[in-house]
């Protein structure tokens, strides 16, 4: 796994052993950034789930303001760390050992401008965290909001939560979803 572009652009990331996290693939991520494109340029950029950081450090990489991390387990947050410190993308990051619910619980009313999502696929746990994200007010009306799941995941949880599907990206066995706040009329 590497860095797409940007400042550290080409520079390889270390990755946790084992089954334990999923790193996205250089191809999906470079996707993934090509459809974000510009919104990530100063944006506060919000990586959940982070495992090695690969997501948060691509964001850093090309130009986001600030970055916040967060993981619970310590093997991952140590990774995140390294990586950063590798890719001299410390300034501007945050890195934080916590449950994700209890994360977003603390940082009630503050604002991020692209929020990644990248759960365990069948932990079940997406209705609970998009549903807190708008419970906490994390989201204003332009907030890019990026979920990873399986291709079978039931998009129509998306709705009940407050939250409008945009796009849809389909690679494989896995997507992304990407989505807004709904817009009241």
């Amino acid at each position: 796994m590497r860095v797409i572009s940007g400042k550290a652009r080409s520079l390889r990331l270390k990755t946790i052993d084992g089954d334990l996290t999923r790193p996205t693939t250089d191809r999906i991520k470079e996707t993934l950034f090509n459809i974000i494109g510009n919104n990530v340029i100063d944006s506060v950029f919000l990586d959940l789930f982070s495992g090695s950081g690969g997501i948060g450090i691509e964001a850093l990489s090309r130009g986001a303001a600030r970055c916040d991390f967060v993981d619970n387990n310590p093997k991952c947050i140590k990774v995140i760390n390294d990586n950063l410190a590798f890719t001299k993308l410390l300034d501007g990051a945050n890195v934080v050992k916590s449950d994700v619910l209890s994360f977003i619980s603390s940082k009630k009313g503050k604002k991020y401008d692209i929020i990644f999502i990248d759960p365990p696929y069948r932990a079940g746990v997406e209705r609970d965290v998009l549903n807190d994200i708008m419970r906490n007010d994390l989201c204003h009306s332009d907030t890019v909001i990026i979920l990873e799941a399986l291709k079978e995941f039931d998009e129509s949880i998306v709705g009940e939560c407050g939250f409008v599907v945009d796009k849809v990206k389909v690679y494989g066995s896995n997507k992304h979803i990407f989505m807004g706040r709904r817009r009241e009329l």
